[in-house]
């Protein structure tokens, strides 16, 4: 499937050594300002080749809107938006034209269809989350409208936690770092992974403020069920935590339990959903990356026909990947919170007769 959610959905296009990658946003209500500065800093974020601590791949990721926009906003139909690839090096993807690279979808891809594009991965390739990234910039413009706020930052690399969570400092570290002081050695984490041709793992904190109660769909569309889907869908992604998560099961009821006061919830065990439902509190995600499968050591593997061989990976690519993985995953919480905003109108008939009653 290529295509998520289901009042907004998102469907993208391209891989990433073809012409371009792509996405068409459907279900957009009308008269919704259309940022393309902003959609674009969005982009700028997730950038590869900004940094030592990401890919060397140099890619301008100029997001061109062809579709579903009059003078500046939203008319309903559907919004498409194009992002031309520029900086591909097919050439350094020779060597495992006839292998497949451990860790990777070559495998699988090649078991389901009998062809892979083995040009960086293809379709399989992270330089798809740069269209999501776009739909998730008009997501977040629609949901600023509606005064919820969506923001992410690396809460851990390579087993170096984040103390305390600063989104706005996660915004101006090259890292996304939420913790200046551990900020450093998490930095210092990716780069000796660089230098010895291998990469390292990490964890993303995905924040939603300012969500409304009522949002999400028992029971088989539930607001935290769409949410691991989501975040589960990101490349390199392994596991999702929502509120306390893990920690939940080994906590007792009275000490899980978020105490319901006059003001609100005294705690938030549940991560600002009940019941597949937000709750009106703050929304915390937790996701987890693998380490880039992508390392310069010789490894083992099998060619076309089975047979056993060694080779060594060549190209440009993310020594921690849940570093730009951060903003993807901003993008797919905004996608989710806008879809269940869209699904929540006509639930209740004060919805309808305020729109249709004259």
């Amino acid at each position: 499937m290529n295509s998520f959610g289901r009042r907004l959905v998102m469907t993208t296009f391209g891989e990433s050594h073809g012409r371009a990658i792509g996405c068409i946003l459907d279900g957009l209500p009308a008269g919704l300002a259309i940022d393309e500065a902003f959609i674009q800093s969005e982009l700028d974020r997730r950038r590869p080749g900004q940094s030592a601590l990401t890919t060397a791949r140099k890619e301008a990721d100029r997001v061109e809107i062809l579709s579903g926009t009059f003078e500046g906003k939203s008319t309903g139909t559907p919004i498409a938006m194009v992002i031309y690839n520029g900086d591909q090096k097919s050439r350094d993807y020779e060597n495992v034209k006839g292998v497949f690279r451990p860790g990777h979808a070559d495998f699988t891809y090649w078991q389901k269809y009998g062809i892979r594009d083995y040009r960086g991965g293809g379709r399989s390739s992270a330089r798809e989350t740069a269209a999501r990234v776009a739909a998730g910039a008009v997501a977040k413009r629609m949901l600023s409208e509606l005064g919820v706020t969506v923001e992410a930052g690396i809460l851990e690399i390579d087993g170096i936690a984040a103390r305390r969570y600063d989104f706005e400092h996660a915004r101006r570290s090259p890292l996304n770092a939420l913790d200046p002081e551990a900020e450093a050695a998490q930095e210092e984490a990716v780069l000796r992974a660089k230098e010895a041709h291998d990469s390292v793992g990490g964890v993303v904190l995905t924040r939603a403020t300012g969500v409304p109660a009522g949002w999400g769909e028992p029971l088989y569309y539930k607001l935290d069920a769409v949410l691991a889907e989501a975040m589960m869908g990101i490349n390199a992604a392994k596991a999702v935590e929502i509120g306390s998560g893990i920690e939940s099961a080994r906590l007792k009821g009275s000490e899980n339990n978020d105490p319901i006061t006059p003001e609100g919830f005294a705690s938030n065990h549940s991560g600002g959903i009940l019941g597949g439902i937000s709750d009106g509190d703050e929304i915390y995600v937790r996701t987890w990356f693998k380490p880039t499968p992508s390392i310069f050591q010789e490894q083992q593997t099998v060619d076309l026909e089975g047979r056993l061989v060694t080779f060594s990976l060549k190209g440009r690519h993310d020594p921690c990947v849940a570093i730009r993985g951060s903003v993807v995953c901003e993008a797919m919480m905004a996608l989710v919170l806008a879809d269940m905003a869209l699904l929540n109108l006509g639930r209740k008939m004060e919805h309808l007769t305020r729109i249709y009653r004259k």
